[in-house]
């Protein structure tokens, strides 16, 4: 923060306020009440919350917790904000909000714009990237439940044949999957995804249809199950019946373009350079799905920098969890592989149970 000339942080959203705090709610789902923590340049964080939230706050590290009753709409926090960043900033000095890709401010304009009349003469500005840095980095702590919430999915898709087959219903398929990651460990399934469709599926963000599953269809189920704030992300595909000879050889290219990043991922590489091994895997003889990227970080939100495209030059480093994305168009529309892994000191680890070549049946 000295660097980068800011005196102090100022958070609103629920991945930023939990990174410092642990704060760790559902209650985020409601968008009615704003949230807000500082963090100074030198002392603790100062939280700026709604008095339905200090009774979790006061369970934290936190000491410094002021609240105001909400919603109130005409004063929604911003005199309590505007007074302890003026006590905490001092004039003609810098506060930084996250402002690059992925992030957003948790407030209404409306409210920010008065913010910036209130807190006289102090400006709010873009935090240089400190937050997308500390994020990126993971702890040991954070890359064990990481791996917790993959191995929770694993045991999840591995019990998909008690629930698909031919004749099942893709709505209800996913329902009863939300269902086995709950009893298998998770704390809530907040991102399920997928597809079905003969050689493929149309694509993998459409909600499920009561369509019934197929002999020759592809299912495709992509999981970012929660346990403990922590967020897996990875898909598996199952062949309804015997698969056919182009969609065993479109998952064996998935699987082969996930190999040839994850050989390449490690420290001193970018994530550009695992973009291209695997496009020039999924190039052979197909093209790939317009997704726009390849993979992406993970960790307390479901996507985080960086992303595996042609333009990110991110340096890899020991602590990052990436996910590894190739997607591949196919006879019957598209279809799509995941993983997610470890970068290390040296060669990176499946924090996934990693597939095989072979695409599984159903």
């Amino acid at each position: 923060m000295a660097t980068a000339g800011l005196s102090a942080l100022l958070l609103t959203t629920e991945p930023e306020v939990r990174y410092f705090t642990g704060f760790l709610t559902r209650f985020w789902e409601s968008p009615t009440r704003p949230w807000f923590v500082i963090v100074p340049a030198s002392g603790p964080p100062v939280a700026v919350i709604p008095s339905i939230g200090a009774a979790l706050m006061e369970q934290t590290w936190i000491k410094d917790i002021r609240t105001w009753s909400a919603p109130n709409p005409g004063d929604d926090g911003l005199t309590l904000l505007a007074g302890t960043l003026r006590e905490i900033v001092p004039q003609g000095e810098t506060i930084g909000c996250p402002d690059g890709i992925e992030t957003h401010i948790r407030m209404p304009l409306a409210d920010l714009t008065r913010l910036g009349g209130m807190i006289d003469r102090r400006q709010i500005a873009g935090d240089k990237g400190i937050l997308r840095r500390l994020r990126m980095i993971k702890s040991q702590a954070e890359i064990a439940k990481i791996e917790t919430a993959c191995a929770i999915a694993g045991r999840a898709f591995a019990r998909v044949p008690e629930i698909a087959t031919a004749g099942t219903p893709l709505d209800q398929v996913f329902r009863r999957f939300q269902m086995l990651c709950l009893d298998e460990g998770a704390d809530w399934v907040p991102y399920l995804a997928g597809g079905a469709g003969p050689g493929g599926y149309p694509d993998v963000i459409s909600p499920a249809r009561p369509a019934p599953l197929k002999a020759g269809d592809v299912l495709m189920l992509d999981t970012g199950l929660v346990w403990d704030g922590y967020f897996c992300d990875f898909d598996r595909n199952w062949s309804v019946g015997a698969a056919t000879e182009p969609v065993r050889s479109a998952h064996r290219r998935l699987v082969e373009a996930c190999d040839a990043a994850f050989d390449l991922a490690r420290p001193g590489a970018t994530a550009a350079d695992l973009f291209h091994a695997m496009n020039s895997v999924l190039s052979q003889g197909g093209a790939g799905t317009d997704a726009g990227r390849l993979g992406h970080g993970l960790g307390m939100s479901l996507t985080e920098w960086p992303s595996l495209i042609a333009a990110d030059d991110t340096v890899l480093e020991p602590g990052m969890v990436l996910t590894l994305e190739p997607g591949i168009e196919t006879e019957g529309g598209i279809m799509v592989h995941e993983e997610d892994i470890l970068i290390t000191a040296g060669a990176p680890r499946y924090l996934s149970p990693r597939t095989g070549p072979e695409v599984a049946t159903l």
